[in-house]
């Protein structure tokens, strides 16, 4: 009971005129970041708001991939998972400071469950190599993937070989993050999906909306989500992400390790190819329904 107070600050005894300076300054400090916009509430909301905005994807050029197309990276699911994009993994510590604050690196991924196009998910494929912007994306070519800019911060997707103080947080594998600077550690290169094929498809145009995989330039470790390790994140939900290449009992690659990079469908008023539901081919750009589970 010795902690326990049995008058208020309008009676004064004790150490009132403290008590009566402390509620001042803190209510003082509370009105300051307010108005700065720095609130936790005002930080989640500016977040949601900037980081879901609704974004236009690229519209294919006679069916491949350009450099300057912005695009999803989507795996299809599996046994053990639902379909789910690249996605970023910010939250309020990721924000910089200021009235237009963006996200800042070092900033995580996941695999997102979500396929509305919108900021948080929208990659834009960049030239290493001097290509122009339009030009088709060929297999084994190196690019680099950034987010868009403005508040996306225009970070590249990077990863390096694992270590002790380095690996990804659930799987202990190579981690996927991303960064300012679009270094060596940030170039990738796609490759077919069937290693029978891979060689008659090296140099040919990347189609979009088809099964590929993304290799790592300097691990040669293929992009990876991974169904058994979940992240909870502010946006619900989600996979871990990681570059590793998984081999299945024929030393091919599974499906972990298949993407699409999805454009906007010229037929559907912007909507995208997963969108319309289709058969499934080898040969043809992979379509399924985007409420469909796998």
């Amino acid at each position: 009971m010795a902690n326990v107070r049995t008058y208020g600050t309008s009676v004064r005894v004790g150490n009132w005129r403290e008590d009566v300076t402390l509620e001042e300054d803190t209510l003082k400090d509370f009105l300051e970041r307010k108005e700065k916009g720095e609130l936790t509430v005002q930080k989640t909301g500016y977040l949601k708001q900037n980081i879901l905005r609704e974004v236009n994807l690229s519209v294919s050029r006679g069916g491949s991939v350009s450099f300057g197309d912005v695009v999803m990276l989507v795996n299809v699911g599996g046994s053990n998972r639902d379909h789910c994009a690249i996605s970023i993994n910010a939250d309020i510590m990721s924000l910089g400071k200021g009235p237009s604050a963006s996200i800042h690196s070092p900033c995580g991924v996941s695999g997102g469950k979500s396929l509305q196009p919108c900021t948080r998910i929208a990659f834009v494929i960049n030239s290493v190599d001097g290509s122009a912007e339009g030009e088709p994306l060929h297999y084994e070519q190196s690019f680099t993937l950034s987010t868009t800019t403005g508040f996306a911060g225009g970070l590249y997707l990077t990863s390096d070989h694992k270590t002790f103080q380095k690996c990804a947080k659930m799987s202990r594998l190579q981690e996927v993050n991303l960064d300012q600077q679009a270094s060596f550690l940030a170039w990738w290169k796609i490759v077919h999906f069937d290693p029978q094929e891979r060689l008659e498809h090296e140099g040919l145009p990347v189609p979009a909306n088809a099964k590929v995989m993304i290799s790592h330039c300097k691990t040669n470790h293929a992009l990876a989500v991974l169904g058994d390790h979940i992240l909870w994140t502010p946006y619900g939900r989600e996979y871990e992400v990681a570059a590793q290449t998984f081999l299945d009992s024929h030393k091919a690659e599974r499906d972990v390790n298949h993407w699409l990079l999805v454009t906007s469908d010229p037929a559907g008023e912007g909507l995208t190819l997963l969108e319309r539901p289709q058969t499934q081919t080898c040969n043809k750009p992979t379509k399924f329904h985007k409420h469909s589970q796998n």
